[in-house]
């Protein structure tokens, strides 16, 4: 009996230091300029990470614990299909824009529940995700209609 509980408080203490650490260690996300035209004409440009991998995208913003209100993640899922997300291990409020193929956002969900593993869908196919802190969508004057240019960091790689 104690054989079991000292192997078993080993392994949570193995998966704790050296298991969980590498899980949460981002990969690296190419960076660029993303310019969206509101539905009222204005122009606006956030500095973006591009999550373009399987890996990039299921890591996302996890763990984040700050992000500005000029920047953002995008998700590029290489084709138009419909999307679910979530929050889990996402300790930030998100803006969700649903985005399809040509730039068009067709939803937006405001202020995610952080940590929250409920499912996001787009609501329709998309190609696109854009990720911004909680609230900005509504500050910044994004909402369905708006049109963002999609042009990839150079050097991008699926």
């Amino acid at each position: 009996m104690i054989s079991r509980i000292v192997k078993s408080a080993f392994l949570a203490l193995f998966l704790w230091v050296f298991v969980w650490p590498a899980a949460a260690q981002a990969p690296h996300f190419d960076r660029s300029t993303l310019t969206i035209r509101t539905t009222g004409g204005e122009k606006i440009e956030l500095d973006v990470e591009w999550a373009i991998t399987p890996d990039q995208r299921a890591h996302g913003l996890m763990f984040r614990e700050q992000l500005g209100d000029d920047q953002g993640m995008i998700f590029d899922f290489g084709t138009v299909r419909d999307v679910m997300m979530w929050m889990k291990n996402t300790p930030l409020s998100l803006d969700m824009l649903f985005i399809d193929q040509n730039g068009l956002v067709k939803r937006v969900a405001s202020r995610t529940a952080p940590f929250s593993e409920a499912i996001i869908p787009s609501g329709t196919p998309v190609r696109y995700v854009l990720e911004i802190r909680g609230g900005q969508a509504a500050t910044l004057g994004l909402a369905e209609g708006a049109v963002v240019d999609l042009t990839p960091p150079k050097g991008a790689s699926d």
